[in-house]
């Protein structure tokens, strides 16, 4: 039941936050080079000093694989496999780990974290 609930929550945070930041993005990047400095100095948090955003962005980043791989998990019952108990509460409770993992190795990656 908990994995529903997170699949329903992060795919609103997914539609409402992305939604925003990708807009906010564009009309960035159409604004030029100055408007997009500023865009990239916010999210950076150059002249906020906080890193609330870079925050924001890292359960963003989550709540997509989270959504993601709960996805999948319903694509496969839908197959009419996994309806056994222990085996659907197993993957049930793997998409939570396996989302944060995904997670992190994607903001090392991305933030260049080991360069």
């Amino acid at each position: 039941m908990t994995v529903s609930i997170l699949h329903r929550i992060t795919g609103g945070a997914i539609t409402v936050v992305g939604l925003a930041v990708l807009s906010w993005w564009l009309m960035a990047i159409a604004g030029g080079e100055e408007s997009f400095a500023r865009f990239a100095s916010f999210i950076w948090f150059e002249r906020l000093g906080i890193p609330w955003v870079i925050v924001a962005l890292s359960l963003l980043t989550w709540a997509f694989f989270q959504h993601l791989f709960s996805g999948l998990r319903h694509i496969v019952l839908d197959t009419g496999a996994g309806y056994e108990l222990r085996v659907n509460k197993f993957w049930a409770i793997m998409t939570i780990p396996t989302s944060a993992l995904a997670a992190a190795v994607s903001l090392y990656l991305i933030m260049g974290v080991g360069k």
